[in-house]
């Protein structure tokens, strides 16, 4: 499937045509992604839905959740016009990916977003050993009524390597090389905009208003 995207460079609001392939096991709506256990927020019976890709030790996406993120919460998903998604995209560096492979444990106990924002107030230099495997450990047991157990078995075996993989896989076949990078769309997948990098929250709110706009047009 090729969809036609459109997304706003960060100091103006022009915006470009693009195109990628899909891959086809990539059926990218709202129920897909959560069927795929893809961390969520909001309000399911919204009509957008903006999807996050991330790594948790990438610095520019730590500047995205402290500032942008929260005005889209307030703006959006706290409203019940969108609900927000997590997608896994450990480029950064080595320990990225075991990063990851916690954050997605965490969601079995309903704990993610806790643990995503303890990882990001407590983010260290790239590969600095601050998510190493004792600091990751330390951080998932700070989480109230954590089952530690469990916990640690999902995350020693590594169960969601291939969650993970897959939301890696994602990403390269939108194009995205780098972190943060965002799909605005509607639910059903049938309209679709990208951004890249930590885009300020006008240029958000110039495509998530315009896409809601069309939206209730069709």
């Amino acid at each position: 499937m090729v969809l036609n995207i459109s997304y706003a460079e960060s100091n103006q609001h022009v915006v470009k045509k693009m195109a990628f392939a899909l891959a086809p096991d990539n059926n990218l709506t709202l129920s897909t992604l959560i069927n795929q256990g893809s961390p969520y927020y909001g309000n399911l019976n919204a009509s957008l839905v903006v999807i996050d890709f991330s790594d948790f030790q990438c610095h520019l996406c730590k500047r995205y959740v402290d500032n942008t993120e929260q005005q889209i919460n307030s703006s959006y998903i706290q409203s019940d016009k969108a609900v927000y998604v997590f997608k896994h995209l450990p480029n950064r560096g080595f320990d990225s990916k075991n990063a990851s492979l916690a954050a997605q444990c965490t969601n079995d106990q309903g704990k993610f977003w806790e643990f995503h924002k303890i990882l990001y107030t407590n983010q260290g230099a790239i590969d600095s050993g601050w998510v190493d495997v004792d600091n990751i450990k330390k951080f998932a047991s700070q989480l109230p009524d954590i089952n530690s157990t469990q916990f640690d078995s999902c995350f020693d075996t590594k169960k969601y390597e291939s969650l993970v993989d897959r939301d890696i896989a994602m990403a390269n076949s939108l194009g995205f090389t780098d972190t943060p990078s965002f799909i605005i769309m509607s639910s059903d997948g049938s309209m679709i905009e990208k951004i890249q990098g930590p885009k300020p929250f006008p240029i958000f709110k110039v495509i998530i208003d315009e896409l809601e706009s069309k939206i209730k047009k069709n």
